[in-house]
């Protein structure tokens, strides 16, 4: 592993942890060049999954997208970093064990509701007003009116 500070190839793994669902290994390290610390993060790669998008247009499955719209729908509510991170790993996770190594859009975005639902009910409405493409506040009442 190459030190990010001064490009030494030579460093030393101070301590080794898994992940409680032992899908990413932490490790500390420490340049004895620079003598500098850093931590890396370990995950295996998997066959890339390609997206299904409602226009037909295909792209590659990104975490950081699928973040994001979780962090736009979950502002100003009881959802954590932590959560968020766990609710992306888990639809990752659940689209990976699939069958095929394609996901259509909608498959994702019902995903991530449901785990949203569970969570936190004000991130659910706000990810679903998007999701769904909730066209007047009737839609938007009787998504609410499901979950009361």
């Amino acid at each position: 592993m190459k030190c990010p500070y001064c490009d030494s190839k030579d460093t030393e793994v101070l301590e080794t942890r898994d992940s409680e669902d032992l899908t990413v290994t932490r490790r500390r390290r420490n340049c004895p060049k620079c003598e500098k610390r850093f931590t890396t993060y370990e995950r295996v790669e998997h066959v890339p999954i390609t997206v299904i998008k409602k226009d037909n247009r295909r792209e590659t499955f990104d975490r950081e997208k699928l973040s994001r719209g979780i962090w736009r729908a979950s502002g100003k509510t009881t959802l954590s970093a932590a959560d968020v991170a766990r609710v992306v790993d888990e639809v990752e996770r659940e689209i990976i064990s699939g069958d095929t190594n394609e996901v259509t859009s909608n498959t994702i975005g019902i995903l991530v509701a449901k785990r949203l639902k569970k969570l936190d009910k004000i991130a659910y409405i706000r990810f679903s007003s998007v999701f769904k493409q909730f066209v007047d506040i009737e839609d938007l009442a009787k998504e609410v009116k499901k979950i009361s």
